[in-house]
């Protein structure tokens, strides 16, 4: 297994560029193929889950054309249904990308087989199966019932009269599937409802959707979160129009590490290409961040971190909600290694479906470095040690923000080894050289 050894560090600070957002990158791929027109997609991000997308889309026959050497890419949208009729789909363990085409590969009358890495298969896809057999899809689980892999086969499917039903207290990708692609679908209203079950998490990222499908000519009506109706298609089919062309901003779970770093290691340090002006909920993160002491400046397109205004000179310690922002919390409980207490994480149940279980990994981890931890069905409570334990082995799980939140531990001025630490792949592949290029 390949390691990585870090620190020990005292200091960050400089500026970086942040890659694509992951969330607004494979949304928009999606919403470009389906659409009427060619759009012109500036700053996709480079990455594992992006390229799972760029090929299963390839495969379904839609033509997805990079500029140059740039993070540009032309996408050929077809209208609608996708070309390609029957086709075999390895969507690794981007659960941005197998959810939503799921959805757009019921509604496109074709035989498919879609599958991925063994944890992919253990991450629950059932709610949204559920909700798209409401509209006559025909799909069968491969495996384990409520899980992928899935053999999804031509079936007539039809917008219902009554609204569709769909979990919210799982995961948010579940609605977002459908609401990215229910506007393929006639009906005889001219609308579609679904109406979401139980509290809806995640809710910033059900932003990020309906202000993308706003940029693609659909407007949802929002009965706050728990009622979306879209329009349905008309007689030329699906309403999607390319917006000619669109920017992916840069990644604000991605900005966590970094803020988090010029909060423990002095800064100043700036992240440009996400700030005050983003869709993404994430950048709710600076809250967190500033409920700590941390002294942070918000701009249009960038956020920079000059350090700690405590009178302890150390993170304060927080109890706070974290449903709106999962991936980010997780910087927020290795931040917490450097408080002046004990911190909570509150609401954080959906870590469990991660790429992996993030509270189990997070405690065991944690523990490793010399926090206590008590790890609730759906909080976790760290408290920090009176020194942090070196040459800490972290492992990753096969989970990137696993390796990218560890990092942080090498700001208290102990080495730490990152086991694996490629698997910042899937998101960020260059996350370790920008580390080291901010820490001394």
């Amino acid at each position: 297994m390949e390691t990585l050894d870090l620190g020990p560090y005292g200091h960050a600070e400089g500026t970086l560029r942040l890659p694509g957002s992951k969330s607004i990158s494979n949304r928009v791929l999606l919403l470009a193929a389906l659409s009427h027109g060619t759009t012109r997609v500036r700053d996709l991000l480079a990455s594992d889950d992006t390229q799972v997308m760029l090929d299963a889309l390839a495969a379904l026959g839609v033509k997805c054309t990079q500029v140059g050497d740039s993070r540009d890419y032309v996408v050929e949208g077809c209208g609608g249904a996708f070309p390609v009729k029957t086709a075999k789909l390895f969507m690794g363990n981007a659960g941005t990308a197998i959810r939503p085409l799921t959805a757009a590969l019921s509604l496109s009358h074709g035989d498919y087989e879609v599958s991925g890495v063994a944890r992919m298969h253990e991450r629950p896809i059932g709610d949204l199966v559920d909700g798209l057999r409401q509209l006559g899809a025909q799909i069968d689980y491969l495996g384990n019932a409520g899980y992928p892999p899935l053999h999804i086969k031509p079936a007539d499917v039809a917008a219902p009269v009554a609204p569709i039903r769909v979990r919210g207290d799982v995961s948010s990708q579940f609605l977002t599937a459908l609401l990215l692609t229910l506007p393929l679908l006639p009906s005889p209203t001219g609308e579609i409802v679904v109406e979401v079950e139980g509290e809806l998490i995640s809710k910033p990222y059900i932003d990020i959707t309906l202000r993308l499908l706003r940029r693609f000519g659909i407007d949802v009506r929002q009965d706050g979160w728990s009622r979306f109706t879209l329009p349905a298609a008309d007689a030329e089919g699906a309403k999607y129009r390319s917006p000619g062309e669109i920017r992916v901003e840069g990644d604000a779970s991605s900005a966590s590490y970094f803020l988090a770093a010029g909060a423990i290691g002095g800064g100043p340090l700036r992240v440009e290409g996400v700030g005050r002006d983003s869709i993404q909920g994430d950048v709710r993160f600076v809250e967190a961040l500033e409920a700590m002491g941390a002294r942070v400046t918000l701009h249009d397109d960038a956020i920079e971190v000059h350090g700690i205004d405590t009178p302890s000179g150390k993170l304060r310690a927080i109890d706070m909600d974290f449903n709106h922002i999962p991936d980010a919390a997780m910087t927020i409980a290795v931040a917490a290694l450097f408080a002046d207490g004990t911190t909570t994480l509150r609401n954080v149940a959906s870590w469990r479906v991660k790429e992996t279980d993030r509270l189990a990994a997070m405690a065991i981890e944690l523990r490793k470095v010399g926090a206590t931890v008590e790890e609730g069905a759906d909080y976790l409570r760290v408290t920090p040690p009176v020194s942090l334990t070196p040459n800490a082995a972290i492992d990753t799980y096969d989970d990137h923000r696993m390796a990218m939140c560890f990092s942080l531990v090498s700001l208290g001025g102990v080495p730490v080894t990152i086991n694996d630490p490629k698997c910042v792949a899937k998101t960020f592949p260059t996350y370790f050289t920008e580390f080291a290029r901010v820490a001394s």
